[in-house]
């Protein structure tokens, strides 16, 4: 996988999106668990990045979760941490404080562990955007695979980074 030092700016996704953020006049915010704080980290790399970027959030644990982004500690209990339903409350919460109009949440098991049933490399994913008939929020899971922490990391990064840019395309027909 190409790093962003192994591309020049104009051809990387968060130059993309900076672009679409300037032309469709649309800020951008993360909440972030798993990737610690690499989406806001791409985000906010390019000169000129106030223009898109709102806000960061990086919630680790589930603590920070509920207070910071108001996840419910009953979906915690009920389906865990690494959930679409935990990925769906953290991008709304982070999109009701936020000033973004476009919002994502990334929850996962970078590794190593994991279990059967939630295991090494699955990523959760929240995807929230205003529209004329109000919020919309989509929601995926990704099966990376056991590649390693700092792989699963950096692929969930740039899912992340695509997946905003699919969001401008929805919005927009970009």
């Amino acid at each position: 996988m190409k790093t962003p030092a192994d591309r020049p700016d104009a051809e990387t996704p968060e130059a993309r999106l900076l672009e679409l953020s300037r032309a469709h006049g649309i800020r951008l915010a993360c909440a972030e668990s798993c990737t610690g704080g690499l989406v806001a980290a791409r985000l906010t790399r390019l000169a000129g990045s106030s223009d898109m970027f709102d806000r960061g959030i990086v919630t680790y644990s589930d603590d920070a979760k509920m207070s910071l982004l108001g996840v419910r500690k009953a979906t915690l209990d009920a389906v865990g941490a690494v959930s679409e339903e935990v990925a769906r409350e953290m991008v709304e919460g982070l999109r009701a404080g936020a000033k973004a109009g476009l919002a994502v949440s990334i929850t996962g098991i970078a590794g190593p562990g994991g279990s059967e049933h939630k295991p090494e490399g699955r990523v959760c994913f929240g995807l929230a955007f205003a529209e004329s008939s109000g919020l919309a929020t989509r929601t995926e899971t990704v099966e990376f695979g056991a590649l390693g922490r700092e792989n699963v990391r950096q692929a969930s990064c740039e899912h992340a980074l695509q997946l905003l840019i699919a969001g401008f395309a929805e919005l927009f027909h970009d």
